[in-house]
Order: C-alpha cells, then structure tokens, then sequence
C-alpha cells in the first residue's frame, strides 16, 4: 500500500522544496513533477512531491491523520 502525506511548501530552490509537515516536521522534497510555490500544499510520497492539492483538503487530511496519529500513540 501506498501512502501520500500533504505538507505545506515553505521554500522552493532549484527543484527542491521544504515542505512542513505539521507537528514541527519539516523535509526537503523534489518538486519536479510538480509546479509549485510557497505557501502550495503538496501529497509527498518517497521524498517527491506528486500532487499539488486544495488547501481545505490539505487541511482536513492532516486532522485526521494527526487524529490518528493520536489514537495509536501511547
């Protein structure tokens, strides 16, 4: 199975982007195949950035990964 995580983009150099992940969580990804800007949210998946997708939905994901997140952590 496949797992894509949105992140918001912070900064965008030379086909690399940090991108945060919340939660004080932030990674260079490759943007490549994917045109992008600060501020874009993005679906990272193995350290590239795949989709850039809406805000709200970016959003949402993240709560209810986070809430899960929360449910299995001890």
């Amino acid at each position: 199975m496949c797992l894509a995580i949105p992140a918001k983009v912070l900064r965008v150099k030379d086909g690399i982007a940090e991108v945060d992940f919340g939660r004080g969580v932030s990674r260079e990804v490759n943007i490549m195949l994917v045109d992008v800007k600060v501020g874009d949210y993005v679906l990272v998946h193995a350290g590239y950035a795949i989709q850039v997708i809406d805000e709200k939905e970016a959003k949402e994901t993240l709560r209810l990964w986070n809430k899960i997140l929360e449910e299995e952590l001890p």
